[in-house]
């Protein structure tokens, strides 16, 4: 029988408190599937009118599946959360872009109909699995000249965006970080950032028990004279520093996707709706400009324009990757439109946990500002990727 597409609705999203990686981070004595767990618990906590067995899938990301970020996490998640043994999981890995490809996977058999109601987000405890951990690079890619070496590290990509745009110095990159700093401090001081956040319970082996309520990277108060300071350590004499990149992080994110007419139904609010989503390829040595296409893709689909565009929440990486976004797209790199609350360059980019933050963040912006009808997430993606997933918002007043 045929099938109708349905519309798809984020209803609610949450993460944890985002820590440091390393022995003295917020979460070195935490395991990394009882950050997801905390959040999976936190979203069926906000939304007690959804029966738990109505959850139809459970999605969760993890860059490095080993360890406690192994064992099909999203379906062991569940079960270490309470859900109903018959709610199944799985886990997923597009790197940076997990949680985003949880999203839109689970949202496109929402679509599809084979679900009413899913559970997708993503973990990363870069303190306990760095980044690489256990990988073994097929050596044909190097032999066979398939990348350059640069292509395996993220900060040399980095530098080598940095020499595809020559206009983007690193002044520029850390004037743009000092930014991001600022807008965190702001939006934290007007309560604009805890909501999303779950009070989560830590350890240490010097401090004891106690627990986490506020995001662990933020650097307020960073100067450029502060910056200019640091070294580059994926280049001599670069430009991309510990200052203008996202840091090594820990923490967790997880939403609650439905059919918007089963949202309803089951008295859940949706916060915004699911229009479009796309992924594409560039060269692995440029990750960071991956954006690019995969906006361009996703534009030209729904025949819209940059200027339809009212926010954008894109993940920073590297300052430099946003900007070579905010280049191609002629987008001035103080709009009022991207990242107005700040990102990860302060919040911290906990690698497969971050696509469902930019989505938070989004939907909370989206129930202030009424008139703006559509949003982006958008990321790039190691290995040459990215990603951007087109929403609009509900409460949109043109709508009425």
């Amino acid at each position: 029988m045929p099938r109708t597409a349905r519309d798809v609705v984020f209803v609610d999203g949450v993460r944890t408190p985002f820590g440091k990686a390393g022995p003295k981070g917020l979460y070195a004595e935490t395991r990394a599937d009882d950050l997801v767990v905390r959040a999976i618990r936190e979203l069926m906590r906000r939304n007690p009118s959804l029966p738990p067995e109505r959850v139809d899938e459970v999605a969760i990301a993890a860059t490095t599946q080993t360890g406690d970020q192994g064992l099909t996490i999203g379906r062991s998640a569940a079960v270490l959360a309470g859900l109903p043994k018959s709610v199944p999981g799985y886990a997923i890995d597009r790197m940076c872009a997990g949680a985003m490809t949880a999203v839109t996977t689970t949202g496109a058999g929402i679509s599809f109909g084979s679900y009413d109601v899913v559970i997708a987000g993503g973990v990363e405890h870069m303190g306990r699995h760095p980044m690489g951990e256990g990988v073994d690079p097929n050596p044909r890619f190097l032999a066979d000249r398939l990348v350059d070496t640069s292509a395996l590290v993220m900060g040399s990509t980095a530098e080598n965006l940095h020499d595809r745009f020559p206009g983007i110095t690193k002044e520029r990159a850390d004037a743009y970080a000092v930014r991001s700093q600022q807008k965190v401090a702001a939006a934290y001081a007007a309560g604009k950032i805890q909501p999303d956040l779950v009070p989560t319970a830590i350890r240490s082996v010097e401090k004891g028990y106690g627990l986490a309520t506020t995001d662990e990277p933020p650097r307020p108060g960073t100067t450029l004279e502060d910056l200019a300071k640091l070294k580059t350590p994926f280049r001599p004499h670069g430009n991309v520093t510990a200052g203008n990149a996202a840091g090594l992080n820990d923490g967790a994110t997880a939403c609650l996707l439905a059919a918007e007419d089963v949202a309803r139904e089951l008295g859940l609010a949706p916060k915004m709706r699911l229009v479009d989503f796309s992924f594409a390829g560039v060269e692995p040595e440029v990750m960071g400009v991956g954006p690019v296409p995969a906006t361009e893709k996703l534009l030209a689909r729904n025949s819209l324009t940059m200027d339809d565009i009212g926010l954008i929440e894109i993940n920073e990486a590297f300052a430099v990757q946003v900007l070579a976004f905010l280049e191609h797209f002629k987008i001035a790199d103080d709009d009022a439109r991207v990242n107005p609350w700040g990102g990860a360059i302060a919040l911290g980019h906990p690698l497969a946990s971050s696509g469902v933050r930019l989505m938070n963040q989004l939907a909370r912006l989206f129930a202030e500002r009424t008139d703006v009808r559509y949003g982006l997430t958008t990321m790039c993606v190691g290995m040459g990727m990215g990603g951007t997933v087109l929403w609009e918002n509900v409460n949109w007043e043109g709508a009425k």
